[in-house]
């Protein structure tokens, strides 16, 4: 049974983590949350749940604008072969999460490691992070630090490696 968003921010408190969570209507798509962007300071995430040509799942926690070219960061980030979208019941099954909500802190449902996490380099360039909760619902504020202690706890030390495209080259 994947965790519920109280759940994360439960664990993330007895890490003596310190966030802030905000809530807000839903939203889907980077587009959508443009707002909120404004409201809340940090960098904003988009995160791509994607498998390769031999069954294995990535995320990538990458700035909300990020231009990343799917037919070429395989190579970068040690698939086998091209990737592609990870299917809504694999997203499910391995994060605890359904499209939309998909969150550099979901890692912490897939106990068998199973997904490998990659962060795009430029997201650290922010002091704070923003992430959904295990839900579209909410916003929550990391330090960077500690969302990379958070991931390193639930067994998940991500690869740091610039996937996206610098904006000459998008």
């Amino acid at each position: 049974m994947p965790l519920s968003p109280q759940d994360l921010l439960n664990e993330l408190d007895k890490l003596n983590i310190k966030t802030t969570t905000h809530e807000h209507e839903a939203v889907f798509t980077v587009e959508e949350s443009s707002k909120i962007k404004q409201e809340i300071p940090g960098g904003h995430t988009k995160n791509l749940f994607l498998k390769d040509k031999k069954g294995n799942y990535f995320l990538i926690v990458a700035e909300g604008s990020a231009q990343i070219r799917l037919n070429s960061v395989h190579g970068l980030i040690g698939a086998k072969g091209r990737v592609s979208f990870g299917k809504p019941e694999a997203l499910m099954e391995l994060l605890g999460v359904k499209p939309g909500s998909v969150t550099a802190f979901a890692p912490i449902n897939d106990t068998h490691n199973q997904v490998n996490v990659v962060i795009d380099e430029p997201l650290l360039r922010h002091d704070l992070i923003n992430c959904h909760p295990l839900t579209n619902e909410m916003t929550t504020t990391i330090s960077k630090e500690d969302l990379l202690q958070f991931l390193k706890y639930v067994g998940h030390e991500p690869q740091i490696i610039q996937v996206s495209q610098d904006g000459e080259n998008a």
